[in-house]
């Protein structure tokens, strides 16, 4: 997509603070942190959100997860919390599949 600003990210157009890299995902230190470890993991292919996964992407959002626990145990990471937001309503600014991971400190129950 032309105007998604994580593609532009996933393409190299606009810099990252990239954590890892492959041909699959991208994951980068999120702008605006909510833990003291915050960090984003992205498909490089453009998918809106976990509601477009379907049979067809879905290795994708496997391998994202794995990605994930690599990072983590490389940061040295025990504990973890993983987010994506779907829509407006809970809170997606970005319309492309994302991961949120956010580490170092405690996170409290119910989210938001």
């Amino acid at each position: 997509m032309n105007d998604c600003l994580f593609c532009k990210i996933a393409a190299g157009e606009i810099p990252s603070k990239k954590v890892y890299e492959d041909e699959v995902c991208l994951a980068f230190y999120d702008i605006d942190p909510q833990a003291p470890t915050h960090f984003l993991v992205i498909p490089k292919q453009h998918i809106a959100s976990c509601a477009e996964v379907k049979e067809e992407n879905a290795s994708v959002v496997a391998h994202i997860f794995t990605v994930i626990a690599k990072v983590a145990k490389q940061l040295g990471i025990e504990s973890f919390r993983v987010v994506s937001n779907v829509g407006d309503q809970a809170g997606q600014s970005v319309k492309h599949l994302h991961f949120h991971v956010l580490a170092g400190r405690d996170m409290t129950w119910p989210p938001g």
